[in-house]
């Protein structure tokens, strides 16, 4: 497979332009880019590198679709996943310009029916604290992921979430605040988010091969295919549907009109003669907000040892070489992006890619910087490899380790069609459970399925339809008087009904 990839990359690596070659570095860095996409084993990838207020470096690499010829290049289209928070947090800047929102507002004067488990939270969570994962509410991505439910629906249940950790007390990754986000936005403009984006973004910075969400995209030329690598091979996933939640990672764009937003929001969003923002709202988007903790942050800590790690409105930040380093990372199934700045030297990069969490993308966006302002020649490509290959092999020793804990030739307490029955929560949807034969069928919410066997006892293992979501795991519960009560897949509990 990697020589493969490798020849792939051989035979279909554009040229650099004659103005890409004359910046220093720029062809040295070309084949360490050539090389790290190689030996990642990405079947596609483009970059861009902004300094100075010019696209230094615009390139695209392999394949978009593993097996056919169609290469990536500087125009190949890509979902860019989480770097959208960045633009919405700018949309809702744009509005704090024209008065027509404050940072400091309550959400509700803007959502009334907006409504979370802790009716303290509800009354006094503000715009700002939807842009910056302090909440005290954990993940809520099942909402998206495992369900096709609409993005009021969403908000809706958001008020069943019972909260992790106290209000402001902390940070954990909130993908749904960025869809109410979006939502706020809409009311505070009288338009559409995807609408405000697209008229006060994408147009003026004439990004006219940018989209805000997947349903405009997925008929676009010259787009990307998602991979995943499934049982050790690279194989085309489908991609995720994300218009639900699209201020928070629906836009789709590729690294030319990405470089055009990079240049924009380095230089204090100047586009041309005008502006996005005003100098004090494009700086309030890149001042830290709040404290990220370790865990919550990025692995790759351990080898950059920032002595900092903060979060502002839609970017991460960290100090490196005594600067301080803007960014954030995209991953949806089978595609990644990274978007990184280092605003007082006016050096940008944008990566997009086609395979499921290539982190690859962080050690490009290091070496930009190193190459192009910085200095060093530390092999990031290299160290972030052995890192994420040991952070693996963990991660694959603890499954093994609990497989390992397995009683061998259990059988289920009570008869297969007992666990047949349709198991409902009135925050996670909805269970069909079917009995054939030996095995169980699970439909979560008309929308994910699998097949499952007896595993222990009373849970039951096996594979979902999407190779890509690995193993279902699902166990049952009896109650007092013998019969099925609940189901829990995956960790989500189900009553039965």
């Amino acid at each position: 497979m990697k020589l493969l990839i490798g020849l792939l990359f051989t035979c279909l690596l554009p040229a650099l332009t004659q103005a890409q070659t004359s910046t220093p570095g720029v062809k040295e860095f070309d084949s360490y880019v050539q090389q790290a996409v190689t030996d990642w084993h990405v079947p596609g990838l483009a970059i861009a590198v902004v300094k100075d207020g010019r696209v230094i470096f615009s390139k695209g690499y392999g394949v978009r679709e593993l097996g056919k010829p169609g290469k990536v290049d500087s125009q190949t289209i890509f979902g860019i996943a989480s770097t959208t928070k960045a633009m919405t947090a700018a949309c809702a800047a744009m509005l704090v310009d024209e008065g027509k929102l404050h940072w400091d507002d309550k959400v509700t004067d803007y959502l009334p029916d907006f409504q979370l488990y802790d009716p303290y939270v509800t009354r006094e969570l503000t715009v700002r604290d939807l842009f910056l994962h302090d909440s005290g509410v954990g993940n809520t991505d099942f909402l998206w992921g495992m369900m096709n439910i609409p993005a009021t629906e969403i908000l809706h249940r958001m008020r069943l979430v019972k909260p992790q950790y106290g209000f402001r007390a902390g940070f954990v990754y909130q993908n749904i605040f960025y869809m109410a986000a979006g939502k706020l936005i809409e009311k505070a403009s009288g338009m559409p988010w995807e609408t405000f984006i697209q008229k006060r973004i994408f147009t003026p910075l004439k990004m006219t091969r940018t989209v805000p969400t997947f349903s405009l995209a997925k008929n676009m030329p010259n787009q990307t295919e998602a991979h995943m690598k499934v049982d050790s091979s690279i194989v085309v996933i489908e991609k995720d549907m994300t218009d639900a939640i699209s201020p928070a990672g629906g836009v789709w764009s590729c690294v030319d009109d990405m470089a055009k937003w990079v240049n924009c929001m380095l230089d204090s969003s100047k586009y041309g003669t005008q502006r996005l923002l005003k100098p004090e709202s494009w700086a309030m988007l890149l001042r830290p907000q709040t404290f990220v903790s370790e865990d919550e942050f990025y692995p790759t800590a351990r080898i950059t040892k920032p002595h900092w790690i903060t979060y502002g409105l839609g970017w991460f930040q960290q100090d490196y070489k005594g600067q301080k380093i803007d960014f954030h990372t995209g991953s949806l199934g089978g595609l990644i992006a990274i978007n990184g700045m280092i605003t007082d030297k006016k050096t940008g990069v944008y990566i997009l890619a086609n395979l499921d969490h290539a982190e690859v993308r962080h050690a490009l966006m290091f070496k930009a910087f190193d190459y192009f302002s910085l200095g060093g020649s530390t092999d990031w490509s290299k160290d972030f490899m052995t890192l994420y290959n040991g952070i693996h092999a963990k991660g694959e020793k603890a499954q093994k380790d609990y497989e390992g804990k397995r009683v061998l030739g259990t059988h289920p307490t009570l008869d297969i069609k007992s666990y047949a029955g349709t198991y409902t929560d009135p925050l996670y949807g909805s269970v069909v459970v079917t009995a054939n034969g030996d095995k169980l069928s699970l439909n979560i919410n008309q929308f994910i399925t699998a097949e499952a066997t007896c595993w222990n006892y009373d849970t039951f293992r096996g594979p979902y339809a999407r190779k890509e979501y690995g193993k279902v795991t699902a166990t049952f519960s009896i109650d007092e008087l013998g019969k099925i009560a609940t189901v829990t897949i995956d960790g989500l509990a189900f009553a039965k009904q």
